[in-house]
């Protein structure tokens, strides 16, 4: 799309899109990856995730996980303890991009599906993190993406114009749920891409 009037405000994904999370890292030299991938699908841990991007503490999802998993108890409190071991730098290009915009004036904020207990691990992974304006944690406020809820919140706490205002995530339903609330809403695959789509909204970058 071209817009005539360039966005207002960028608002960033965090994971995989300004910082590489890969869950399975940490696990690196004490589970082979066959281990790693029966574990994540007994315990489900897409789901069991969530629960902690939506606010659960790690001791409640711990003893959850002792309780239903009893097997895995030790495996899963070795991701929370070496979670820091998940982030695996810089997304490539995204810092560049980042960077770019800042020099444009345009606002830049952060909105991500995250424990708040593991959420001090993000800048020093990513330290591109700490240019943003400022950053929604929904392990924070006890809302996760794609509940449209958090989009809202997201605009009324930093006054955003959904409409002048461009999204960008990594996950389809995230892009979807944001584009329900009238952001301008982007999938991201590369930093390449997004500089191109930002561009043919107008934003010099």
């Amino acid at each position: 799309m071209t817009s005539l009037r360039p966005p207002k405000a960028v608002v960033f994904d965090l994971g995989n899109v300004l910082v590489r999370w890969d869950p399975r890292l940490p696990f690196v030299g004490s589970l082979t990856s066959d281990e790693v991938d029966a574990m994540f699908e007994e315990v489900d841990f897409a789901a069991f995730n969530h629960l902690q991007d939506a606010g659960r503490p790690w001791a409640v999802a711990l003893a959850s996980i002792r309780e239903r998993h009893p097997q895995h108890a030790a495996a899963m409190t070795l991701y929370r303890d070496n979670f820091a071991a998940s982030l695996a730098g810089p997304v490539p290009g995204s810092e560049r991009v980042v960077r770019d915009l800042r020099a444009t004036g345009v606002r830049l904020l952060g909105l991500t599906n995250w424990s708040a207990e593991t959420f001090p691990h993000a800048e020093p992974a990513a330290p591109v993190i700490g240019l943003l304006e400022d950053v929604l944690v929904s392990g924070e406020v006890g809302l996760a993406k794609p509940d449209p809820r958090i989009f809202r919140l997201l605009a009324e706490r930093h006054g955003l114009d959904p409409e002048a205002t461009v999204f960008v995530d990594d996950s389809a339903a995230n892009v979807e749920a944001a584009a329900g609330e009238g952001f301008d809403a982007l999938l991201f695959t590369d930093a390449e891409r997004l500089r191109a789509d930002l561009a043919e909204r107008g934003l010099p970058v």
